[in-house]
């Protein structure tokens, strides 16, 4: 048996779409969902649905919970996000000897966490660890800086404990953008900010630099009174509201992006074979904004 843990958040178009994948690819399952600001007629779709509070690792330690209940230790435990589903089949064999396996995004400034979006284990395990979706446990990302997210807290334990976990990294061929319409070890597609505008931390930073390096080009010595913190806040409100301008224009095109993909997911259940084609079939590639 897999139960599936799962959180729709004010959205229900993805419900369709990953209700058939699920059954397409798992096997004997059970699926537990949270479904905020949803119409109950999906209710009766799902094993148990709730409208749970509070933010999203609280739901799915709760689907959690709900899920182990009476359930056997060496059932299968599947947390994947409202937009993100399998593409080939869910078996055990995707430990490959590890207790646990989920998607890591190396692409987003060098995630280090199992990803909430996708990630298998077993029941046992997750009773055995404790297993908690919070943030908290931090680590270093690409640009220097100590983060965390959602995931953190189960990187920490799984650390701590010296425990290996296998992760599905970015195995697109064809790549829409950057960050988003992500195929993970051709085993899981996770669309991206399926919920929320599809603005990223990785596509703020050209924004965020571009901020920092029109301060640092004042001319006038910011020890002149008045007169060098004058330049310096014209300087930063100038780059600011280009740098916001940018974003949103991204925004914009990647929202129109996104909803033509959720078409190609709509109509064809082999939809995802346009990110893992051949080099030679690659369409222009997105990049981030530029202020």
């Amino acid at each position: 048996m897999i139960h599936v843990c799962t959180v729709h958040w004010h959205d229900e178009r993805w419900i369709a779409p990953q209700l058939r994948f699920l059954r397409r690819h798992l096997g004997e399952h059970r699926i537990y969902a949270s479904l905020n600001g949803i119409d109950q007629r999906w209710n009766g779709e799902f094993h148990y649905a709730a409208d749970l509070d509070g933010p999203h690792h609280v739901k799915l330690n709760l689907l959690a919970d709900e899920a182990s209940t009476g359930a056997a230790d060496d059932d299968l435990l599947l947390f994947i996000d409202s937009d993100a589903f399998p593409i080939a089949p869910v078996t055990d064999e995707l430990f490959d000897g590890t207790p646990l396996v989920a998607v890591r995004r190396d692409e987003n400034m060098g995630e280090q966490q199992p990803h909430p979006c996708f990630c298998l284990t077993t029941v046992g395990f997750w009773r055995e660890i404790d297993g908690d979706w919070a943030q908290g446990y931090l680590w270093e990302a690409s640009d220097g800086q100590l983060v965390t997210d959602g995931g953190g807290n189960l990187l920490g334990i799984l650390r701590e404990r010296g425990i290996d976990w296998r992760p599905l990294v970015r195995s697109n061929r064809v790549d829409l953008d950057p960050l988003w319409f992500g195929v993970y070890g051709d085993v899981v597609y996770h669309h991206g900010a399926g919920s929320r505008p599809p603005v990223s931390m990785l596509a703020n930073l050209p924004a965020r630099q571009a901020v920092r390096d029109a301060v640092a080009g004042a001319r006038i010595p910011a020890g002149v009174p008045v007169l060098g913190r004058l330049e310096r806040s014209a300087r930063y409100r100038l780059a600011s509201r280009r740098g916001a301008r940018a974003i949103a224009d991204y925004a914009a095109r990647s929202q129109a992006l996104s909803d033509e993909v959720f078409g190609w997911i709509e109509a064809d259940d082999e939809f995802y074979v346009r990110f893992m084609g051949p080099e030679s079939t690659r369409p222009t590639q997105r990049t981030s904004p530029q202020p």
